[in-house]
């Protein structure tokens, strides 16, 4: 009966801390210069959550800067669509990254967010779900991709769930 007791008790645990878990991929670090000038492009919102990717893309500029990159220039509101939805269209990468080329930066950073929300039950856990890339800005060539999903527990924030998994994507972009 002890055994018993004993298995199930480590199988509860195992499931507690399973709940609040992350799913992440990347690639290999981008050795790019911190220093350098960096522009964040909007992020697609892939989501039915209104304004998700401005959402994402507020939490990754400020987490670069604590990362160490010190110029970081986010793309102009103003030369935006003006959609709830869907902030990065598709066929915008090329006119953003002109407006990169036009600031002098050397990287860009552009990102989808496909899930930002409470999930529907009892408990409202928060789940993130983002993929980012870090481009060189003159060749337009990706140095740099990453892509994870994290749920957090019910008393959790949704931005502080995302701030942990985002930053857990940069980190190791940076190094």
């Amino acid at each position: 009966m002890k055994h018993l007791i004993k298995l199930i008790t480590g199988l509860v645990a195992t499931f507690a801390l399973l709940a609040g878990c992350a799913v992440i991929d990347h690639s290999a670090p981008t050795g790019a210069d911190k220093s350098a000038a960096w522009v964040l492009l909007p992020f697609t919102n892939a989501t039915e959550t209104p304004f998700a990717g401005q959402r994402a893309e507020a939490v990754t500029e400020n987490l670069l800067r604590s990362l160490g990159v010190i110029n970081v220039q986010r793309y102009p509101s103003a030369l935006q669509r003006d959609n709830l939805f869907e902030t990065g269209q598709p066929g915008d990468d090329a006119k953003s990254l002109e407006w990169a080329k036009a600031q002098g930066a050397r990287y860009a950073v552009s990102g989808t967010v496909d899930e930002w929300r409470y999930k529907v039950g009892v408990d409202g856990e928060p789940a993130v779900g983002v993929a980012l890339q870090i481009v060189e800005v003159d060749s337009g060539r990706v140095l740099w991709s990453g892509v994870g999903g994290k749920s957090g527990w019910s008393r959790e924030s949704l931005a502080g769930v995302a701030q942990e998994l985002i930053k857990s994507l940069l980190e190791p972009a940076l190094k």
